[in-house]
C-alpha cells in the first residue's frame, strides 16, 4: 500500500545498542521513547584547564562519556573548543563528547553538542541531551522532564527518578521519522 501509514502507537521493542539494550515506545506516529540506561559516574565542578583559561565542567556517562559546560551564548565556539575538550588529556584515551548548554528556565534548556567520532557539532545527540538535563538537576538548575531544545530546532525531552543523587528510570523522548526503508536477501 504505497504511501499508506503504518499506525504502530504503542508499539514496543528492544533495540541492541553498544550500550546495551534499549527499550523503545512509539507514542504516536512521529514520537517514540526510549529508556536509556541508568547513567553512571557523574562528577560536578570540575576545574579543566584549555588555552591558558580555566572551565568549570562536569562529567558523566549516559551510555558514552560526556563533559557538560554551561554557557550564557548558545552560540559558543562548539567544534574549536569542543575538539579541546574531546581530546583534552583528563579525558584520555577514549576522549568524551562535550555538552554546551544554556539553561532557559526550570524545565527547558538549549543544548549544542561535539560528538566524538563525527569529529565535530551533530544536529542533536540523545545521550547528550540526557546528560545535560541530569548535570543541570543535579546542580540545582532544572527538574525532570526537561525540554531539551537542539540545534536542529527539535526537542527532545528527558524524564528521571532521582533517589538520594542516584538518577534512575531515564527516558529520552523525541521526533522520529521514517527516513529509509529497505529489505535484506537471505544469501546462502
Amino acid at each position: 500500500m504505497k504511501n499508506a501509514k503504518c499506525k504502530m502507537q504503542n508499539a514496543k521493542c528492544k533495540i541492541e545498542t553498544k550500550a546495551g539494550i534499549l527499550e523503545v515506545e512509539v507514542v504516536s506516529d512521529d514520537l517514540v521513547r526510549l529508556r536509556m540506561g541508568d547513567p553512571t559516574g557523574p562528577r560536578l565542578n570540575l576545574r579543566l584547564l584549555v588555552d591558558d583559561r580555566e572551565y568549570r565542567v562536569h562529567s558523566i556517562n549516559t551510555g558514552v562519556p560526556h563533559v557538560v559546560l554551561f554557557v550564557e551564548d548558545p552560540e559558543a565556539k562548539v567544534k574549536e573548543l569542543g575538539r579541546k575538550i574531546r581530546y583534552h588529556k583528563r579525558f584520555s584515551p577514549g576522549g568524551t563528547n562535550v555538552d554546551f548548554v544554556r539553561v532557559r528556565d526550570k524545565n527547558s534548556l538549549d543544548i549544542r553538542t561535539y560528538e566524538r567520532g563525527v569529529e565535530d557539532e551533530t544536529l542533536a545527540c540523545g545521550t547528550g541531551a540526557c546528560a545535560g538535563a541530569i548535570i543541570s538537576y543535579l546542580l540545582g538548575e532544572t527538574e525532570s522532564p526537561t525540554k531539551m531544545h537542539t540545534r536542529s530546532g527539535s526537542i527532545l525531552t528527558v524524564y528521571f527518578a532521582s533517589s538520594d543523587s542516584k538518577i534512575t528510570n531515564l527516558y529520552l523522548e523525541g521526533d522520529a521519522a521514517v527516513i529509509y526503508e529497505g529489505e535484506i536477501e537471505e544469501i546462502l
